[in-house]
């Protein structure tokens, strides 16, 4: 974990963003000593956006499951898939 001073990120932003980037990694930004906001690289960000919103289809699509919904079999799938292609 990493944990810059919000005075770093005004005074020397070109090398906490370069860390950010380097990293990968969210930098924890503090004021007066308690924790204040998070700085991350762009690329990163949309990256875990992109993770989380697959986790949440996926949580989404068990839930639909133990519900009861319809199943499609990795064959059927597949079938379906293809059948859509082809119509195209």
């Amino acid at each position: 974990m990493i944990i810059k001073a919000s005075a770093a990120l005004r005074n020397d932003y070109s090398s906490i963003s370069d860390m950010a980037k380097e990293t990968k990694e969210p930098i924890y930004i503090t004021r007066n000593g308690e924790g204040d906001g998070v700085f991350m690289n762009i690329d990163a960000f949309e990256k875990r956006e992109q993770m989380l919103d697959l986790r949440e289809k996926v949580l989404q699509a068990e839930l639909e499951r133990l519900s009861g919904a319809e199943t499609l079999s990795v064959t059927e799938a597949r079938k379906r898939l293809r059948d859509r292609i082809d119509a195209l």
